[in-house]
């Protein structure tokens, strides 16, 4: 591995060389905070797809791609004289000292839970006006939902047990049998998505995650599904629901 000398020769590094892109690239030169937005974006996505591969040369890929763009609004806020790359750091490094008051103060905490605890009391008397105030309104639904789980946790709001949220679910199952309004049955299957979501988190399963492995998993069957039918001289369109099922399950042991 790198010693830590290297590691600060190679972020000085990017540093330069964001500086002459900025000054001589046309492309680079032309962006803004707001037209990157959306590609940090997609970088995001691109290192979660590689973390889910557990595949570490792309994950070394792209965070090398996040680093870029963290640099990148760096630079730019610096030509507007508002704050540069030290101050961003510098901003961290004091915000993790004054949040870790076991490590860097006299306050005990041996556990998570506990530290959670004080991570969001903290919060809270940094001005923060609810302990979900910090949760992004943009959130794709699924994230948002677990972060507003996990957060809640950290002030004790949490089943006791994992039984007491199998019971939850099945009741909001029951309400959404009952229910015969279009609309209010819609919030009735949220409430069944939601609790299934708490229940993943409650044993330790990021619901993300989990849902975008089934989602690769279901690409690749079918995409094998097709490609035996097409060895078969089939055509998928015209087969039976059953024949179709016959394929799945040649697919499905195909990939074991």
């Amino acid at each position: 591995m790198n010693t830590r000398k290297d590691q600060l020769q190679a972020f000085e590094r990017l540093l330069d060389i964001m500086d002459e892109l900025r000054e001589k690239c046309p492309w680079d030169r032309k962006q803004t905070m707001e037209t990157l937005r959306t590609l940090s974006i997609e970088e995001i996505y691109e290192l979660s797809d590689a973390i889910i591969e557990k595949d570490s040369d792309e994950i070394k890929k792209e965070l090398g791609d996040v680093f870029l763009h963290l640099v990148f609004y760096s630079k730019i806020a610096s030509e507007q004289n508002n704050f540069d790359v030290a101050d961003v750091l510098n901003g961290i490094c004091d915000k993790l000292i004054h949040r870790h008051p076991h490590i860097y103060g006299d306050v005990e905490a041996n556990t998570e839970e506990k530290v959670l605890q004080n991570w969001e009391q903290i919060k809270l008397k940094e001005g923060n006006k609810s302990v979900l105030s910090g949760v992004p309104t943009s959130l794709p639904a699924m994230v948002k939902a677990y972060r507003i789980q996990d957060k809640v946790k950290g002030v004790g709001f949490e089943f006791e047990n994992s039984d007491q949220v199998i019971d939850k679910i099945i009741e909001e199952i029951n309400e959404f049998k009952e229910e015969q309004n279009p609309t209010d049955k819609e919030m009735e299957f949220g409430d069944i998505l939601f609790s299934l979501i708490n229940y993943g988190r409650f044993n330790g399963i990021n619901s993300e995650d989990a849902l975008e492995r089934s989602n690769k998993k279901f690409i690749a069957r079918f995409q094998k599904l097709e490609e035996i039918a097409k060895e078969n001289g089939q055509n998928i369109a015209n087969l039976t629901i059953s024949e179709l099922d016959k394929l799945w399950n040649l697919a499905k042991n195909s990939l074991v």
